[in-house]
């Protein structure tokens, strides 16, 4: 949390709003949780300058639902931020399987305050005031590390895919509009695809609960996405599996 936008950057940085895009930056995109609006502005502006998309949420609740929600190369997160905290943010993240690479602001510098940061399970520590040139360049480092199995943009299964950066499912080409939910079930089934995923499996990854697996609400859900994703089609994928769970596989 900051007073002003002018004091989280440091306008030293005469290239800060002149960052070129690189083909390390390019098709990445980052979510930015900062309550400060003005050095939010900023930030998106910037990124954008340099051939990244931003995404922006003022406040730690809308910041932990975007970035469980969507797909991002790297979140930059304020530490201080009403509603919720930074920390308490990427620590839930990581207890839902959100494996984002974190880059953590903060005016918070000291040593204990970056330890204390990384911990929480952030990936970079960067304390107010900042130059853009150096976020920018952290931004790269972390953005690199995108494409491991957990990280992967695209899942396919015959020919169905689903893009996690862009949030659009497509078979045959056709793209197929899904609800949050539909979307975050059959990204985790494609995560898992040629394996059964049980009902207990779903509750705690899809929907985050803890109670008895055998609520109809998983029922309702993949009948809804069955009926979207094979309709039209001749090729069934989503299988129910009796006495087990669900399972997506190509059988051509």
């Amino acid at each position: 949390m900051t007073t002003s936008g002018q004091h989280a950057v440091d306008s030293s940085d005469s290239g800060c709003a002149k960052a070129l895009p690189t083909d390390n930056v390019a098709h990445m995109k980052i979510l930015i949780i900062e309550d400060d609006l003005e050095a939010a502005a900023y930030l998106t502006k910037a990124f954008r300058e340099a051939g990244i998309v931003a995404d922006h949420a003022s406040d730690g609740e809308s910041g932990l639902f975007m970035g469980t929600e969507n797909a991002y190369d790297v979140a930059i997160i304020d530490r201080m931020l009403p509603r919720r905290d930074g920390l308490s943010v990427i620590s839930e993240l990581r207890r839902k399987g959100v494996h984002t690479p974190v880059l953590i602001l903060s005016a918070l510098g000291q040593v204990d305050d970056r330890v204390t940061g990384l911990r929480a399970g952030g990936d970079d520590y960067l304390p107010k005031p900042y130059a853009f040139s150096e976020l920018l360049a952290r931004v790269e480092v972390l953005g690199r590390r995108k494409g491991t199995p957990d990280q992967d943009v695209l899942y396919r299964v015959a020919d169905l895919e689903l893009d996690r950066l862009s949030h659009e499912v497509r078979r045959g080409g056709k793209e197929i509009p899904l609800q949050p939910r539909e979307f975050r079930l059959l990204e985790y089934l494609m995560k898992n695809a040629g394996q059964v995923v049980t009902r207990t499996m779903l509750l705690e990854n899809v929907w985050d609960y803890h109670f008895d697996p055998q609520t109809n609400v998983i029922d309702v859900h993949v009948s809804r996405l069955r009926s979207k994703i094979e309709k039209d089609f001749s090729q069934p994928l989503l299988k129910t599996i009796r006495g087990a769970g669900y399972m997506i596989k190509d059988e051509g």
